[in-house]
């Protein structure tokens, strides 16, 4: 296995700098041999104010088990702000697609996977990829940076009434006006140039409330984008793969919802022909 980390921004370009030492990475978990497969980018959540590492490693390492390559996105968080973690993610997929020959990629599938405002990020950039505010940055091209394939576990969506508001506070700031929180709502956003998807939530999320994967899906099935649903009536908020890998106090195995990963690497080998 590749085991590397890789710097987006280049000397200067980084407009997140703010002299701590932070700068945006993406971690590769290459699988070995000379065929080219198909890939994952990880957005952990962590309400855009750190990144959760429950939902990284043990994910990149149960996507490798599938026979994707996999790679986690280090994306900026709080104090940085919107729209820096979507300039991050944009700028990385078209980094994975500058390396795809050696990394052996192959550059037509490459899926966007995020967890709870991880998958607020995802899904952003989504909805986003050819319009303006994420492509103002150097090494982000058009085309380059759209997900083939967008996997949205728990993802915050709205802003409206079901919103998780801390994330959008962490993101936009305490002061953020409606039109921009609107702006960022993506149920609102979805076209039909948004990528297929494959959603999971639980019913008894009382974090991030179900409604958030209801709207996008049914944004989705307006527009008419292919999707799969998958909504299991128990779990807390945060379970990533539900397995006892990634448990700790506040989020038990569940053998039920941990079959999210199965189902999901099912439905992108059907998207991706593998």
């Amino acid at each position: 296995m590749v085991n590397e980390t890789i710097e987006l921004w280049g000397k200067g370009e980084y407009r997140g700098d703010l002299g701590d030492g932070f700068a945006p990475t993406i971690d590769s978990y290459v699988l070995d041999g000379g065929r080219r497969r198909g890939a994952v980018l990880i957005c952990p959540g962590g309400g855009y104010g750190y990144l959760s590492p429950r939902e990284a490693e043990p994910v990149a390492l149960q996507f490798n088990a599938a026979g994707y390559h996999a790679f986690i996105l280090r994306y900026s968080v709080a104090p940085r702000r919107y729209p820096l973690p979507l300039l991050d993610v944009s700028r990385a997929m078209c980094a994975l697609r500058e390396r795809a020959d050696g990394f052996r990629i192959h550059p037509g599938r490459i899926a966007l996977c995020g967890f709870s405002a991880g998958g607020h990020l995802a899904a952003s950039l989504g909805v986003f990829w050819d319009r303006p505010v994420a492509l103002g940055a150097p090494g982000i091209e058009p085309g380059m940076n759209r997900p083939d394939a967008l996997i949205l576990s728990y993802p915050v969506i709205t802003s409206g009434p079901f919103a998780n508001a801390g994330s959008f506070e962490n993101l936009l700031g305490p002061n953020a006006g409606r039109e921009l929180l609107s702006a960022i709502s993506l149920e609102l956003q979805v076209s039909e140039k948004t990528p297929p998807t494959f959603l999971w939530h639980t019913y008894a999320d009382q974090s991030v409330p179900l409604e958030n994967s209801l709207l996008f899906a049914g944004a989705l099935r307006s527009k008419g984008v292919p999707f799969e649903l998958h909504v299991y009536p128990d779990g807390v908020h945060g379970l990533s793969l539900a397995t006892e890998e990634t448990s700790d106090d506040q989020h038990d195995p569940d053998p039920h919802v941990s079959s999210w990963m199965y189902l999901c690497t099912e439905w992108l080998g059907e998207r991706f022909g593998e």
